[in-house]
């Protein structure tokens, strides 16, 4: 379970490091926009922590909705690829992943726009393997195998969609294009899956259930999953399912902006702090086993 951390450093993220709290961090929080570039601070608590940087999709695809068309990749994002390459390289990150185009429904209203987004994912995994395939073998000019393998870390795959069926088109366009780069690249041990935030747990057509159910006897051997962003009730469904591998969500720091409000006081971090631990706490208690669950040991029918 990795909690989302909304900044590059700070409090919360010594917060996270003390209480031994994996994290999700945004590629947004490092972005500087007057100067058009991302700063990493050169000395943070989240050097620290071990954190996963996010692409920060949904952030850029709001943006390109209020603003338009974007300097940076896919006409989408503010940052090229070579800045997200750069930034993934710097960072510390444990791992990092693709950029990719949600599909909730408050981005992309319709059949159309979702179709365009699963096949832009799919593009802009090639434009960063491409990249970093060259960076790569600029590297290897002058450094051994095994500086340029640890500096220039592929990224973790992403399928997009909203219906089931979009996932499985997602992930064979993925196929496709990760295929054409091996044996340079292995297979993916972690696949991530957007636009699960907030996603309803049993909606017959594109409920968080009804999409694993598909995907789960499509998954490339030896692949786990990542869902981006999930409810916290989620967690007790998904705990007996070893193909997916973890999960993360920032639910806490909305929730702690919501009890500020209510409770007509300040959103400290030190509430923001509180509320990032009881929420941990409560997922892990879904995480916990429980009478019955040996009964649920998968989705895809016998």
């Amino acid at each position: 379970m990795r909690v989302g951390i909304p900044h590059p450093g700070g409090r919360l993220a010594f917060h996270a490091f003390n209480q031994g709290y994996p994290a999700m961090v945004s590629a947004h929080a490092f972005w500087f926009r007057r100067g058009a570039r991302f700063r990493i601070p050169s000395a943070t608590d989240l050097h620290e922590v071990d954190f996963a940087l996010d692409s920060a999709g949904f952030t850029a695809m709001r943006l390109w909705k209020a603003k338009g068309k974007q300097p940076g990749m896919a006409g989408v994002f503010p940052w090229t690829y070579a800045q997200y390459i750069e930034l993934a390289a710097l960072s510390g990150a444990s791992w990092w992943s693709q950029p990719d185009l949600c599909c909730e429904p408050e981005i992309a209203s319709n059949r159309d726009e979702v179709d365009y987004r699963i096949r832009a994912t799919a593009t802009l995994l090639e434009g960063v393997l491409r990249i970093l395939y060259a960076w790569q073998n600029e590297l290897a000019k002058t450094c051994s195998a095994r500086t340029v393998a640890d500096m220039l870390v592929p990224p973790v795959p992403v399928i997009q969609g909203w219906r089931p069926d979009d996932y499985l088109r997602s992930l064979d366009m993925l196929d496709k294009v990760w295929s054409r780069w091996e044996p340079w690249l292995a297979r993916p041990a972690l696949i991530g899956v957007g636009s699960v935030c907030r996603r309803h747990l049993h909606h017959p057509e594109h409920g968080l259930l009804a999409v694993l159910s598909r995907l789960e006897t499509a998954m490339p051997r030896g692949s786990r999953l990542h869902l981006f962003g999930v409810k916290g009730p989620s967690i007790a469904h998904l705990k007996m399912h070893r193909w997916i591998a973890s999960v993360d969500s920032m639910a806490y720091d909305e929730g702690a902006r919501r009890q500020a409000w209510h409770g007509g006081h300040s959103n400290t971090v030190a509430h923001r702090s509180t509320a990032m631990s009881q929420w941990m706490d409560k997922a892990e208690r879904y995480k916990q086993l429980r009478a019955g669950d040996q009964h649920r040991l998968g989705f895809a029918a016998a």
